[in-house]
C-alpha cells in the first residue's frame, strides 16, 4: 500500500465526511483523523483489502466513538439557534437542494450512509456491504428503505401508494372472464 493511493483517495474520504458532517470544518477534522488513525494503524492492513472500504471503516468508527463523545458534553450553540442564523435561499433550484439535503440528514444514519455510497458515491453493493461487514442483501434493504424514507421526507408518494389508490381500476384477465361466463 503506497501513500500515493492514500492521498488519491482523500476526495472520496471528504465527500463521505459530509455525510457525517454538515460543516466543512468538521468534514476536515473527521478526514484529517481518520487519515491520522489509517497510518498509526498501517501494519493493521491487510493486503488483498480494497484500500478505500479500509479507510471508510475507520471514518465510520472514529465518527462513531466521536459521536458518543459528544452526546456526554454539550458545547458551542444550541441546535434550535442554529436555524435562525441561516439566510433564506434564493433560487428555486438551491432551495429544492437545501430540501432534499435536510430531507436526507433526517432519515437515520444507517439508511442515509448506504444512500449516499451507492447513489452519490457510486459504490457497488457489495463493496458497501464490505464497508459495514454485513450481506449484500442487507446493503439492498438499506437502500429501498432509505428511498423510502427520503420520498416521505420529501412528502412525495410512494410509488406502491399510487398503485393502490381507489381511482386506478384493477386490471382484468379476459381469459377468468370467459371461464365464468361457462
Amino acid at each position: 500500500m503506497a501513500r500515493e493511493e492514500i492521498v488519491e483517495l482523500i476526495p472520496a474520504l471528504r465527500a463521505f465526511a459530509w455525510t457525517f458532517c454538515s460543516n466543512p470544518e468538521d468534514a476536515d477534522d473527521l478526514v484529517q483523523e481518520t487519515l491520522v488513525r489509517a497510518i498509526n494503524s498501517f501494519d493493521q492492513y491487510n493486503e488483498g483489502t480494497r484500500l478505500k472500504s479500509w479507510l471508510f471503516t475507520i471514518m465510520r468508527n472514529t465518527f462513531s466513538t466521536r459521536y458518543r463523545k459528544r452526546k456526554r458534553e454539550t458545547v458551542g450553540i444550541p441546535d434550535g439557534m442554529l436555524n435562525t442564523l441561516t439566510t433564506p435561499a434564493t433560487q428555486e433550484w438551491s432551495a429544492h437542494a437545501r430540501d432534499v439535503y435536510s430531507a436526507l440528514m433526517r432519515i437515520p444514519l444507517q439508511y442515509r450512509n448506504v444512500l449516499i455510497l451507492v447513489v452519490l458515491m457510486n459504490e457497488t453493493y457489495e463493496d458497501v456491504a464490505k464497508i459495514y461487514g454485513c450481506r449484500v442483501g442487507t446493503i439492498k434493504s438499506r437502500m429501498s428503505r432509505a428511498r423510502q424514507r427520503l420520498k416521505e421526507e420529501l412528502g412525495e408518494v410512494a410509488i406502491t401508494d399510487t398503485m393502490t389508490s381507489p381511482e386506478i381500476a384493477p386490471v382484468r384477465d379476459a381469459t377468468n372472464d370467459a371461464n365464468k361466463a361457462v
